[in-house]
């Protein structure tokens, strides 16, 4: 199947008639079905903690590597350096992304089990760009950003064995969600780092 990249068009997968973010784009198929297995064969062997915010445990479980974002201390914390079997994910994701793979010196693995989901956030300000892959089942990716008195949106259905890429605008301007998952999902996140800024909260 041929490589498919969608950015900053109008498609089927759109949650209104809004286009998706300037600065968003998407490609499918980015993985075979043999990389996938073998990849979510490595994440079942991961451990796993809930997620922390404040105090609070979300729904979702992660594992961090390279650096972990400590919200009780607002600041970048070094992890275990990010393992082999991620690697040839970091060059496909840098070269999705057009820069070097060694500048993408954090990783975030994700479990979303069923009824598991992301709120709307932003990512911290010390990292720049941001690309995710998404495996096993598929979610809906959303968008939003005020507009006067309400919000401007737009989505897309992430489908298995698919990256994206948040820079510029998508990154910076607008929220980003996951409402929850039907079925278990894992998502892989690379971050680079604004210069100057790695040590920062």
């Amino acid at each position: 199947m041929p490589t498919k990249l969608r950015s900053d068009v109008q498609t089927e997968l759109f949650e209104q008639a809004s286009p998706l973010p300037e600065g968003f784009a998407y490609r499918e198929e980015v993985l075979s079905k043999k990389e996938e297995a073998e990849l979510v064969c490595a994440f079942e062997a991961l451990p796993f903690k809930p997620f922390e915010f404040h105090g609070y445990l979300g729904n979702r479980r992660v594992v961090s590597f390279g650096w972990q974002y400590d919200y009780s201390g607002r600041t970048l914390r070094e992890r275990d350096a990010i393992p082999a079997f991620l690697e040839p994910l970091r060059d496909q994701a840098a070269d999705f992304a057009g820069f070097p793979s060694a500048s993408l010196s954090q990783a975030l693995v994700t479990e979303y089990a069923p009824g598991a989901g992301i709120g709307w956030h932003r990512d911290k300000p010390m990292f720049e760009d941001v690309v995710a892959f998404s495996f096993v089942s598929p979610c809906r990716l959303r968008f939003r950003r005020k507009q006067g008195d309400g919000w401007e949106r737009a989505a897309i259905e992430a489908a298995p064995r698919s990256a994206y890429l948040l820079r510029g605008p998508a990154r910076w301007e607008w929220y980003h969600s996951i409402p929850a998952v039907e079925a278990l999902r894992y998502s892989v996140t690379f971050r680079n780092f604004v210069p100057d800024r790695a040590m920062t909260g």
